[in-house]
């Protein structure tokens, strides 16, 4: 593809990894994310949380679904370069948004960010699912998200948890339990980076990944992109989902494609 954003070094790395860094790809649209996590911040949506715990220093605040009410969210998902990219590197025809999800630790924040990977958070299966985690502000490696190289061809699915520590209650779906990855560094690939305002992490959503506390003198913003390509498929949980889309159980069912309002194509 002449005009194509994705590197083929790139897609093979994604495809073999499930994790790829994309320099500089989003710094025009700094800007613009900027502003509208500041407006998300300081009007939440109903999904919105501090999951700092009582006691704990600084602030880690999370919110999701509200691309339809943040102009500056909207804008991004469907005038950026966020679904080519997504199509590229998943090799899709088409693509859907699923979610936004924005996550900001503030300076001195203690507390870090669980391993997990996300499709078992999410009421979507398929192989063509890619996350976009951009930074706005710098980002040290010992403050960036880690990823484990390969892991999205585990071919395990990991009983979610909550970023307060607390686990899911599923029923029917065979779940394995997440290994305690911290005390065997050694037997993973771990990666991260050190990040500028703009870059990108992209990466499936079967990835395990997790993230340090941010003890830096820098808030840590960050805006992701939940993005389906053409074989995503409606996944029945047996119990709660993150996020949740009340009422779409009764439009979907286990194995459908994902055609529903709250999921626009916004490429192909």
């Amino acid at each position: 593809m002449s005009n194509a954003i994705v590197t083929e070094a790139q897609v093979a790395s994604f495809e073999k990894d499930g994790v790829v860094l994309i320099k500089g790809v989003f710094k025009d649209w700094v800007k613009t994310l900027r502003k509208g996590i500041d407006n998300n911040m300081q009007s939440p949506g109903p999904f919105g949380k501090n999951y700092t715990k009582e006691g704990a220093g600084g602030q880690f605040f999370g919110d999701y679904c509200n691309w339809q009410r943040i102009d500056e969210y909207r804008e991004f998902l469907f005038k950026s370069p966020a679904a080519q990219v997504c199509a590229e590197l998943v090799q899709s025809n088409t693509v859907r948004i699923f979610h936004e999800h924005v996550l900001v630790k503030e300076p001195g924040t203690t507390q870090k960010t669980p391993w997990h990977h996300d499709q078992p958070y999410y009421c979507v299966n398929g192989s063509q699912l890619c996350s976009l985690w951009i930074p706005l502000d710098n980002v040290a490696q010992t403050v960036c998200p880690e990823f484990i190289t390969g892991s999205h061809k585990w071919g395990k699915l990991f009983l979610p948890t909550k970023f307060s520590g607390v686990q899911y209650e599923r029923k029917g779906e065979p779940l394995s339990v997440m290994p305690d990855i911290d005390t065997a560094r050694d037997n993973y690939d771990i990666v991260s980076w050190e990040l500028e305002p703009g870059d990108c992490i992209a990466f499936h959503y079967l990835t395990v990944h997790g993230a340090p506390e941010n003890l830096s003198g820098e808030r840590r913003r960050a805006f992701s992109a939940r993005l389906m390509g053409d074989d995503a498929v409606y996944a029945e949980r047996g119990g709660e989902i993150s996020p949740p889309f009340p009422g779409l159980e009764k439009r979907l069912k286990a194995g459908m494609a994902m055609e529903a309002e709250e999921f626009p194509v916004v490429y192909g």
